[in-house]
């Protein structure tokens, strides 16, 4: 990635996993057809959210885990011709072990 992006608090950059251009029967989905990914690599983590007493949190995920998130989480963005997501720690669900 050229561009560099750094993610503030509790945020991870993950880059949403490529959905399949077909079904299982060989017929080519529309982009309108297609289901939102809900897997990724994250390519970037935040240094975590502060605790009450303002001692840093550590973050569950790091750089090159492949994590499930929350269909609808996140703020998607577009750089260097790469669709790229900013999500909560929170908005993830499990990392793939594997």
């Amino acid at each position: 990635m050229a561009t560099s992006i750094s993610p503030l608090g509790n945020r991870v950059v993950v880059e949403p996993a490529e959905q399949e251009e077909r079904t299982a029967l060989g017929i080519v989905l529309p982009e309108t057809a297609k289901e939102k990914p809900q897997r990724g690599k994250v390519l970037a983590v935040g240094p975590g959210s502060r605790s009450d007493s303002g001692e840093r949190l550590a973050m569950d995920v790091k750089v090159g885990d492949v994590v499930l998130y929350a269909k609808y989480g996140g703020t998607e963005i577009k750089i260097d011709g790469r669709n790229i997501l900013i999500l909560r720690e929170d908005d993830i669900l499990a990392v793939v072990e594997g």
